[in-house]
């Protein structure tokens, strides 16, 4: 089931989404292949820690957090990747691993990759690992207002 939280906030402004459910799967690239979406256009979730507060980054599937980029960009050197540890807590309705790029929900600054930005559609975790939500990209950046700069690295093969 969609975390209630997610899907109150979208049904509150209207927003038209899709929500598909598959079998389990843990990994973002497994969960795009599952629903047939480019990895390009599946977002994940990596929360970050920034001089002590948790932090999302939301970026394609099929990329990866380039670490030096984003302290470049946030003009930081005290960043790491936050541990589950740090961030369960935060996500109550979610479970873990699964967690929808929504951190202006869950009380964090959001950062988006550049490239997410570029496609007309966006789909992520629904806060299970059974079900995604794809949307537009402007109803998505409209809602959660992240901050988008380039972090992430080139697809993996």
């Amino acid at each position: 089931m969609i975390a209630k939280k997610l899907k109150d906030y979208l049904d509150s402004f209207d927003v038209k989404y899709v929500a598909v459910t598959h079998s389990p799967a843990f990994s973002a690239q497994e969960v795009a292949a599952l629903v047939h979406v480019p990895g390009k256009e599946m977002a994940k979730t990596v929360i970050v820690n920034i001089k002590g507060q948790l932090a999302m980054t939301v970026l394609p599937a099929n990329y990866h957090v380039d670490f030096h980029r984003l302290m470049d960009a946030l003009q930081t050197s005290d960043m790491y990747l936050a541990t589950e540890e740090e961030f369960n807590a935060r996500f109550p309705d979610c479970e873990l691993g699964a967690m929808p790029p929504f951190g202006n929900l869950y009380g964090m600054k959001t950062f988006a990759s550049k490239s997410l930005s570029e496609d007309e559609k966006i789909t992520f975790n629904a806060g299970n690992h059974s079900e995604v939500i794809t949307m537009k990209w402007s109803d998505y950046e409209r809602l959660v207002v992240p901050t988008i700069i380039s972090f992430s690295d080139r697809p993996r093969d």
